[in-house]
């Protein structure tokens, strides 16, 4: 039997300010702040913010089914968290459909515009390319909520926009997290005369307590709702985002150099939204499924975690060295590129050869990626070149919902950086996103994720859904960049190897190893642990925050409890339908 190395938590919970939005509010959460643990029946939620769980809760007691919910969600974050997501964006959904007892994923990445070739970002300093027109996808979340909703949803994408809408016009209570963010943001904010007007009311930040409109926003929403997908996907407003993405609107005077972009209006017209096959691994008895190319989440995940199957026992250093050897991998063979050796990278044959390799130290850095060709040996020196992993922003949303029914939805969306690329869409009220500078910016041949005309960029992207005995037990994901494979790894391993709960397995510190010379890691891992892992090889780099998670675990009998960060990103909101059975 394994050998197991408990971890402990304590959990906190950190009130923040409720939201003016209290129309669609039931009884019981007036004036109630967020909370990130929940417990209860006939549905849960769990985001970052209290509109959106808000929303969400408000459709599954109308009737309203997970999709639902998720959708309403999601559209209230692009107002509350509009940095972190908006319609401007794209997003990786995984669904299970209890009628039908299967497992769907939704493709809404953004893809590059056909103009696009391996070498549009070479020679281009990376903050260069952020803050531009050049750096903006093709927008792919308005799609998936349209393919989500008409194939799985029971309301329209009218019906499922009006919480936004209503948040939108209504305003909401800013809290340090975007006012930070906002700060963060502002030497670039103020170099746009359409994202100072709307961020920067009076040349500043707007500060902590008071009420944040858009209405330029509401009223984009409300359009959409209107003339439904069509009027960005080939109407006036894909127009109006092409035309900001090839002028960008700098301020007069600004000495900032912006790139224009290369999107034209037939590559909005020519966008899809795609099932795809989701990822599937074995762990500990259970099936996880995941999100497949061109996120690498779910590959890297179940990678990952089939390397610690294969080990006799697992504690931190092999928690780490997995990931090391997983993003290995990940960086060499993965991309949206047909030939991805998907199903060799999940086989337990490559699992165990890669776990062999796993000693009692820390693998050299770079750790060479394997070979997944089908002829395995059972400790083979690999001499493959390494490739290193891919700057992503930290930021990106996550959300996860259950309903009455047992169907189940995670649910990541994103305009990659924080703030996007920086740009509002003059009189809409929209940040565009910075999706492409996922892609590797080159020269590097051979390289699975260089950018390309109608390619989608690899994301790190990882809602996953765990089922036991072919019931759905725990969704999870995560934003953060690259460090989303990891944190969702790490709690994985927290609830199912060291027996945490799941509130427990979130909370606790993190640290995230991604083949780098130096593992990241936060305060209080390295406070517990470094000693013990240094001794061992490992070298760390401290960072104030891993990941900030939203989990949900179905306990029997129809009762589930919700799980939102305590604190990381200000702490998030878990609700249920109902708190005791009827």
């Amino acid at each position: 039997m394994r050998s197991v190395i408990a971890l402990t938590a304590a959990i906190l919970v950190t009130p923040a300010l409720t939201s003016p939005a209290t129309a669609q509010r039931h009884p019981s959460e007036q004036n109630r702040p967020k909370v990130p643990v929940a417990e209860g029946y006939g549905g849960a939620v769990a985001t970052v913010d209290l509109d959106a769980s808000r929303a969400a809760i408000a459709v599954l007691r109308e009737g309203g089914n997970a999709i639902d919910a998720a959708v309403a969600a999601g559209a209230v974050l692009g107002v509350t968290e509009p940095y972190s997501a908006g319609l401007a964006g794209g997003g990786f959904l995984v669904h299970y459909d209890a009628r039908n007892r299967k497992v769907h994923t939704i493709d809404g990445r953004e893809t590059a515009p056909k103009a696009m070739t391996a070498s549009t970002f070479e020679g281009i300093p990376f903050e260069e390319g952020v803050t531009s027109g050049l750096s903006a996808g093709v927008p792919g979340t308005v799609a998936q909520w349209d393919l989500a909703l008409r194939r799985f949803g029971t309301i329209s994408l009218k019906q499922a926009l009006q919480p936004a809408i209503q948040v939108a016009d209504q305003g909401f209570v800013v809290d340090q997290t975007f006012a930070d963010q906002t700060r963060l943001n502002q030497a670039r904010f103020k170099d746009f005369t359409s994202t100072a007007k709307l961020y920067l009311p009076g040349g500043a930040p707007p500060p902590v307590g008071s009420v944040f409109k858009n209405p330029e926003l509401a009223d984009t929403y409300r359009e959409l709702a209107r003339r439904g997908p069509a009027w960005l996907y080939g109407g006036q407003l894909g127009r109006e985002i092409v035309a900001t993405v090839k002028q960008p609107p700098v301020v007069p005077g600004a000495t900032r150099k912006v790139r224009p972009g290369l999107m034209e209006e037939a590559d909005l017209r020519s966008y899809r939204a795609l099932m795809r096959e989701p990822t599937r691994v074995d762990f500990q008895g259970l099936r996880v499924y995941g999100m497949a190319p061109p996120s690498s989440g779910g590959s890297t995940v179940g990678e990952a975690l089939n390397i610690l199957d294969a080990l006799p026992q697992v504690g931190l250093h092999e928690y780490l060295e997995a990931s090391r050897l997983a993003f290995a991998d990940r960086n060499k063979y993965v991309g949206d590129l047909p030939g991805v050796p998907l199903k060799a990278l999940l086989s337990d044959g490559f699992a165990k050869e890669r776990a062999c390799l796993i000693g009692d130290r820390a693998l050299a850095h770079p750790a060479a990626p394997g070979e997944p060709d089908g002829d395995y040996d059972p400790c083979a020196n690999p001499t493959g070149a390494s490739r290193p992993t891919v700057a992503e922003g930290p930021e990106t949303t996550h959300l996860v919902v259950a309903d009455r029914w047992g169907d189940v939805v995670a649910y990541n969306l994103t305009i990659e950086s924080t703030g996007g690329n920086g740009i509002v869409v003059p009189g809409r009220g929209v940040l565009l996103n910075n999706e492409l500078t996922d892609f590797t910016f080159g020269p590097a041949p051979g390289d699975p994720n260089l950018p390309g005309p109608g390619k989608r960029p690899r994301s790190s992207m990882a809602p996953t859904i765990v089922f036991d005995d072919g019931r759905p037990v725990l969704a999870v994901g995560s934003p953060g960049g690259a460090t989303i494979i990891t944190t969702v790894l790490q709690i994985l391993v927290n609830r199912y190897e060291w027996g945490m709960t799941l509130p427990e397995a979130l909370v606790a510190p993190r640290a995230s190893q991604r083949n780098g010379a130096q593992t990241q890691a936060e305060q209080a891992f390295l406070d517990a642990h470094r000693t013990e892992l240094e001794s061992r090889g490992h070298s760390f780099a401290v960072t104030a925050e891993i990941g900030a998670a939203t989990a949900l675990e179905l306990l029997g009998r129809g009762r589930v409890q919700a799980v939102a960060e305590p604190t990381r990103r200000g702490g998030g909101s878990a609700l249920v339908v109902r708190p005791a059975p009827r």
